[in-house]
């Protein structure tokens, strides 16, 4: 009979009393304790808690308990005193597990006893996958769907889930090792934090916008110091008559700022202060709310300058990162490029704006082309004042999303592409050949991206 829950069990090695030291060259480590624990975030994950003596790394090894196979190990985790968690992902629901935990010191290795480990059956209303392709890269796909954030393998097994009580959003975000997601709240009016989960799903900080802005779900950036860029709400009362709209329209732009690990403002760019309200249709402007900017994608250049797709705009905005000016405008009415090899503009309502190397940018023309959205990369030469079209990928058949949808650089020149409200997910080879695929049932993919490994995601 299968197990159903995780069964805690613990183990003493030696006497279990007395504080554990760190490592002492020459010294050998032992492992004092170790405790297997459900997760209560994801019944595919449990955590093992370890104690140890002169011990300065451990791992978790694991295998089904009663089909034998090849051991699997976690990577090995740094030891800071006495006493680790060690996350286990990955596993497979309703099946039992051997475990064993193996501490590293510099006396050399020491083997904990054998652990059982009991896993629960995944919740009703989780998403099923089944699609995959002949030549994957290696890893999984990330992406937010019916409420929850979650990872797939390449058959299109869900490995990894977390859920809040109000659904974490369109975004869920691998980034800088942890996930981010923007869950919904039940006022429209509060403010809306981005939440960082870590490999575990625990909620560990909140990033949210300076000044009281509302932060955008669409997309964030995450640095190696912990500080972010968002995408920030900024609405203004302004009198539009003069443009064909109303005396007090509510106008929202998308400001753009940097914020320190601390909560500080670091940077802070406004739209108000570098665009003209004209810059969008005469027929946006016309009633109480204008969605004028809509900011959906940030992304750092080869130089460190900030790249921003403005979706109704129809441009990708290029900002010095440090001075705030405007070094750029690609596409819409403002647009400062020549564009080789595509009619001009080339883009429209384009979304997930990425730098894949110097002067290159990679996107998702969501209505460029009325009747199919594609990724697209161009190569800029940034003092000519030229962008090239260089690559086109179409979804096979083709696919129209007039919203959402996402784009990521994978090495060897292989790209994921999520085409939105089409709930089409795809990667593509160098050449430009379908090599993995989600279809029709994946739903809305308001964007998607691979990471190598579940324990340290978006690294």
């Amino acid at each position: 009979m299968r197990a159903r829950g995780v069964l805690a069990l613990s183990a003493c090695v030696a006497a279990c009393a007395g504080d554990a030291a760190g490592p002492a060259p020459g010294v050998p480590p032992a492992i004092i304790e170790a405790t297997v624990h459900a997760n209560p975030h994801n019944v595919l994950s449990a955590i093992v808690r370890v104690r140890v003596r002169h011990a300065d790394s451990a791992a978790v090894l694991f295998q089904l308990a009663d089909r034998p196979a090849s051991v699997e190990r976690t990577p090995a985790w740094p030891v800071y005193g006495d006493s680790i968690e060690i996350p286990v992902l990955g596993l497979l629901p309703e099946e039992r597990y051997a475990v064993e935990v193996v501490a590293w010191g510099a006396g050399g290795r020491a083997d904990g006893p054998a652990l059982e480990l009991g896993t629960g059956a995944l919740p009703a209303d989780l998403p099923r996958y089944t699609d995959g392709g002949p030549d994957p890269s290696r890893g999984f796909i990330v992406f937010s769907a019916n409420g929850y954030g979650l990872a797939i393998d390449n058959s299109g097994r869900v490995v990894w889930y977390r859920r809040l009580p109000n659904g974490v959003g369109l975004s869920f975000l691998p980034r800088a090792g942890r996930y981010y997601a923007r869950p919904p709240t039940p006022d429209p009016t509060d403010i809306e934090p981005w939440v960082e989960f870590d490999a575990l799903g625990n909620i560990r900080r909140v990033v949210t916008c300076a000044n009281g802005l509302q932060p955008r779900f669409h997309d964030l950036i995450v640095t190696s110091d912990d500080s972010a860029w968002l995408l920030c709400d900024d609405t203004r009362t302004m009198d539009l008559r003069a443009v064909g709209g109303m005396s007090a329209a509510r106008v929202t732009g998308t400001n753009v700022q940097r914020v320190a690990a601390t909560g500080s403002l670091l940077f802070e760019w406004s739209p108000f202060d570098h665009f003209a309200i004209a810059d969008i249709a005469a027929a946006e402007l016309n009633g109480p709310s204008v969605n004028w900017t809509h900011g959906n994608a940030l992304a750092l250049a080869a130089d460190g300058n900030l790249l921003v797709s403005f979706r109704n705009l129809g441009e990708i905005t290029k900002i010095d990162a440090t001075t705030g000016s405007v070094l750029w405008r690609l596409g819409g009415r403002r647009n400062e490029f020549t564009f080789l090899g595509t009619p001009s503009p080339a883009f429209a309502g384009q979304h997930s704006v990425r730098a894949y190397e110097a002067s290159s940018l990679l996107l998702l023309d969501n209505v460029g082309d009325v009747t199919e959205s594609r990724a697209e990369r161009y190569q800029l030469d940034e003092t000519a004042r030229t962008a090239r079209l260089v690559q086109a990928l179409r979804a096979v058949p083709a696919a129209l999303t007039t919203i959402g949808g996402s784009v990521q650089e994978l090495p060897d020149g292989r790209t994921l592409v999520s085409f939105g409200t089409a709930g089409r997910v795809a990667e593509y080879d160098a050449s430009g050949h379908v090599v993995w695929h989600i279809d029709g049932h994946a739903g809305y993919v308001f964007r998607a991206e691979r990471i190598r490994s579940l324990y340290s995601p978006g690294r």
